[in-house]
């Protein structure tokens, strides 16, 4: 057997994973329908019949540059809240980071805008990826409230993932940069945190 063959799946997983990311910058640049299969074999340097060896069309294409990059910030968030070491202000700023703030400023914004603009192409994911998210983060907040009462602790936890979620969007729409996303980002998860405390009779 060849030395180089337990690399050569590694090697088309990366090469694949290179492709998606340019495809999904070349779709955000130029939009879904202007933007042409022969524009992406460009942007990933490969050959128009080897990029339709790994796609059979730009829709097959698009679906899954945005499902390799939604899967991404599922999976950094995740690891985030689920770091139980770190305080949990510091987990959630992170997670909404990797799920929100990633795509604010000049450079990155246009891909938000292209994955909302085309819930028709993404179907069903344009919704169970939020939803994912926003269940990771009611989890984090529902263990981290004191023990007891766990209905009324999910009913409130819920209550405030949904007004963080809210306020991340709100943010990344007024926000210039990634940095001023994530300042005004860390007030929001410190006054809601507060509140939530005190809530439950849990004030730091």
């Amino acid at each position: 057997m060849n030395a180089t063959e337990p690399d050569r799946p590694r090697a088309e997983a990366g090469r694949r994973e290179h492709v998606l990311e340019a495809a999904l910058l070349t779709f955000a640049r130029y939009g879904y329908r202007k933007a042409s299969m022969d524009d992406v074999a460009r942007a990933a340097d490969i050959s128009r019949p080897g990029l339709y060896f790994y796609f059979a069309s730009k829709r097959d294409l698009f679906r899954a540059a945005v499902t390799h990059a939604l899967d991404g910030d599922v999976a950094a968030a995740g690891r985030a809240l689920a770091d139980t070491s770190r305080p949990l202000r510091d987990r959630l700023i992170e997670a909404f980071d990797h799920w929100t703030g990633r795509y604010v400023g000049p450079l990155t914004q246009d891909v938000a805008i292209l994955i909302e603009s085309h819930p028709d192409l993404l179907a069903p994911m344009a919704t169970e990826y939020p939803v994912r998210f926003a269940t990771m983060v009611t989890d984090a907040l529902a263990a981290d409230l004191p023990a007891g009462g766990e209905a009324v602790a999910s009913d409130v936890a819920s209550d405030v993932a949904r007004t963080l979620l809210a306020a991340a969007s709100g943010i990344k729409h007024e926000a210039r940069t990634r940095e001023e996303f994530l300042a005004k980002m860390t007030v929001g998860v410190d006054l809601l945190l507060l509140a939530l405390n005190r809530s439950v009779g849990h004030v730091p």
